[in-house]
């Protein structure tokens, strides 16, 4: 029958039904839809909770959860057990210092791109490389990482009741990713705002404005020839132009610059101005491609 654990058995127990309690979206198959939330998960899967993780799942879908909250560096929970009370679940992962975040926000700005995911609210596939340079994770790897506790009599740690706070937070990181940034010290909008310092103090030390040096550009030698002299051929298409071709696809960020700026000062009407800006930006793009590409010949460009 192979070797029996001690740890993996707990006398079964009914727990008390909860109204209102924070029902986990997924009823059936996996819990988490994103990357990041499997790898959140992943770490919960390899801590060997034997029986323990079915049950939490269990505890989770059936909304035994009362109350869940993400602090910096900490997340507090009530979990309904099998006793009147409920039973205090606490979950700490350590917050990265300020010398470390200085070192991962220099990181993620070096990237037009990767900036612009994350401040259009989106996770890019390769987060963890901008952590790896300051030499720390943003998920938890280790189980020392992670230091949870639960007032239920259960020695065993961590136990049922943590590992459904642990599913319910993967289904938060799902419509949140700034859930995780906080868990590690940081808030979402100390982010934004270190990235957009950071991307437009580089963008006023621009490359395009220096040499591949570091030198002054010169400007091209020569003058340039009057109006007059080429009125002719003005309007015509230079032999560079002849293999020149434009390929319009849908960006990867949408409405990327709309979501970089952030709601306006001066908008004090009623209703999201970005949702609305949203919708007339993208019936105007569809206009423009019909127009320039004909109808059926611009599916997928924006």
């Amino acid at each position: 029958m192979g070797r029996w654990r001690e740890w993996d058995y707990y006398p079964p127990s009914r727990p008390l039904p909860v109204k209102g309690g924070i029902k986990a979206r997924s009823q059936r198959g996996k819990i988490g839809e994103t990357w990041w939330s499997g790898r959140w998960l992943a770490f919960l899967e390899s801590l060997d909770l034997g029986a323990r993780l079915g049950r939490g799942r269990a505890y989770a879908r059936a909304g035994q959860v009362m109350s869940l909250k993400v602090e910096k560096g900490l997340v507090s929970a009530k979990v309904q057990g099998s006793r009147p009370r409920p039973y205090s679940v606490t979950v700490r992962l350590v917050p990265l210092s300020e010398s470390q975040w200085v070192k991962v926000i220099s990181a993620m700005a070096s990237q037009a791109l990767f900036a612009a995911k994350l401040l259009a609210g989106e996770m890019p596939q390769n987060i963890e490389e901008a952590f790896q340079s300051a030499r720390v994770s943003l998920f938890p790897t280790k189980r020392k990482d992670l230091e949870s506790d639960c007032s239920c009599p259960d020695w065993a740690n961590p136990c049922k009741h943590v590992a459904a706070v642990y599913y319910l937070l993967a289904e938060e990181f799902d419509r949140d990713p700034f859930l995780v940034f906080r868990l590690r010290g940081m808030e979402k909008d100390e982010l934004v705002a270190a990235l957009r310092e950071r991307r437009s103090g580089e963008a006023g030390r621009s490359p395009a404005a220096r040499g591949e040096h570091g030198e002054d550009v010169k400007e091209a030698e020569g003058e340039a020839s009057p109006l007059e002299a080429c009125l002719d051929r003005f309007w015509a298409m230079g032999p560079e132009m002849a293999s020149f071709r434009v390929n319009v696809a849908a960006p990867a960020v949408p409405l990327a610059i709309l979501k970089r700026l952030g709601p306006p000062p001066f908008w004090k009407g009623r209703g999201d101005l970005l949702e609305a800006l949203g919708r007339a930006y993208g019936a105007a793009s569809e206009e423009a491609l019909r127009l320039a590409y004909g109808e059926g010949e611009h599916d997928g460009r924006q």
